[in-house]
């Protein structure tokens, strides 16, 4: 007897198969058709994921558009400018009101994996309060990771090291960092030393902003590389962005490369974001913003596609829903071929997760049973239509549901109605 089973779902690999879920626990990935379970949900035709994950957010600044003023030139600079005002107004209620209204959204979309930096020079850390109360609130439907981010530079802001330790003392799970934004290169790599070496003192992650920037000189993956080898974090760090790559000349990226895949750097570009703040000073040709995720991928490395920002002083639009990230990151990427198109499918589930460290994540027997039904037949056309997610499961209980939002037509001669899922040649 199962609490739930899932019928005739097809999977990411193109199994169709039934899933029986116990508690909060997948224990069956079989025909099921002979079984009882207290919900039996009919999935027969449908996309039957892993959730969603998300390595990259930042969830003290989301849905903050506007407050208090909106980002006029679109860059970078002055998004970070701007949240600095912001800062100095917002309250920790607030805080935790719009970044619980975003787990809803989130929850909604099957995305139940969010690694959210937060900003930890403020020395009330209100930011972090807010976010771990967030954190535990969330917990029974959404694995939140929070990264403790210096976000004015460990050095540049004066308190911004001894904040970012206590954050870490306060429960926040990961180290993070912004090296390019010190006052000097210098700096910015002696900030990569001093993080990685919290780190490997406490045993934890690493994610770090690193390079986002055009410019080809900012180098801080390379310090990044070496000091993962030195501790012997190999695994646990991740670049996050590195935008600078895309400027870089060609011979020094096939020596960097090399280095990343040795240390088991992952990556973590986000396009939607990307693409938007940087090239910012080029006329045209005009930059895109990304880095260069095929030639990482060919070496091995892990690249998983991050969301980044939702409405906030960075960037003005989003919705929180990781295949608008895949299908945008698809397209500047230009990963194209049906091998390539599956793959930024499974950068948004499965290396997200294994980049996060998810040990207990996926479609198998003995895993946490979360997942997601889509209206769609397989990955690449999840990607295609970003569609309707049908159900969301979350540790073994349904969260979310939505009906089929088939068009109606009324056009002489044609169907009654319209899905726009084709299938072929997927």
């Amino acid at each position: 007897m199962f609490d739930l089973i899932l019928k005739g779902g097809t999977l990411p690999d193109g199994r169709t198969t039934d899933i029986g879920i116990t508690g909060g626990t997948i224990t069956a990935i079989e025909d099921l058709s002979s079984a009882q379970a207290g919900e039996v949900i009919d999935a027969t035709g449908d996309l039957v994921s892993p959730p969603f994950v998300d390595p990259h957010f930042h969830m003290d600044a989301t849905l903050s558009y506007g407050i208090p003023r909106i980002n006029a030139s679109g860059t970078l600079l002055e998004g970070i400018g701007l949240w600095g005002e912001l800062k100095q107004v917002m309250q920790p209620e607030e805080i935790k009101a719009r970044a619980l209204e975003y787990c809803d959204w989130a929850a909604s979309l099957g995305l139940l994996c969010i690694r959210s930096h937060v900003d930890t020079c403020h020395d009330s850390l209100i930011g972090v309060e807010a976010l771990l109360e967030v954190r535990k609130e969330v917990a029974d439907y959404i694995d939140l990771q929070l990264v403790a981010f210096p976000q004015d530079g460990l050095y540049r802001d004066p308190t911004a090291l001894q904040n970012t330790i206590r954050a870490l003392d306060m429960g926040v799970d990961v180290v993070g960092g912004i090296p390019h934004f010190e006052r000097t290169m210098a700096d910015g790599a002696r900030s990569v030393t001093a993080l990685c070496e919290i780190a490997a003192e406490r045993g934890l992650m690493v994610d770090m902003h690193c390079d986002e920037t055009d410019d080809p000189h900012s180098r801080h993956i390379e310090t990044l590389a070496y000091e993962t080898q030195r501790l012997g974090l190999q695994g646990r760090v991740a670049g996050s962005h590195l935008t600078s790559m895309h400027s870089m000349d060609n011979y020094y990226v096939s020596k960097l490369l090399p280095l990343m895949a040795e240390a088991e750097v992952a990556a973590i570009p986000n396009p939607l974001i990307n693409i938007v703040l940087q090239g910012r000073h080029d006329t045209y040709p005009k930059r895109r913003g990304l880095t260069r995720v095929k030639e990482m991928q060919a070496m091995g490395i892990d690249v998983g596609w991050g969301q980044d920002c939702v409405m906030d002083p960075w960037y003005s639009m989003g919705t929180g829903d990781m295949l608008d990230v895949a299908f945008m990151g698809l397209h500047v990427a230009q990963m194209t071929s049906p091998e390539e198109m599956r793959r930024c499918f499974d950068m948004v589930t499965n290396v997200n997760a294994r980049i996060m460290g998810l040990d207990d994540y996926g479609l198998r027997v003995g895993a946490k049973a979360s997942m997601v039904v889509l209206d769609a037949g397989n990955p690449i056309e999840a990607l295609r239509l970003r569609p309707d997610r049908l159900c969301v499961i979350a540790k073994g209980k349904v969260i979310s549901r939505q009906s089929r939002n088939d068009a109606r037509l009324d056009l002489p001669g044609r169907p009654a109605s319209v899905r726009r899922r084709h299938s072929a040649h997927s």
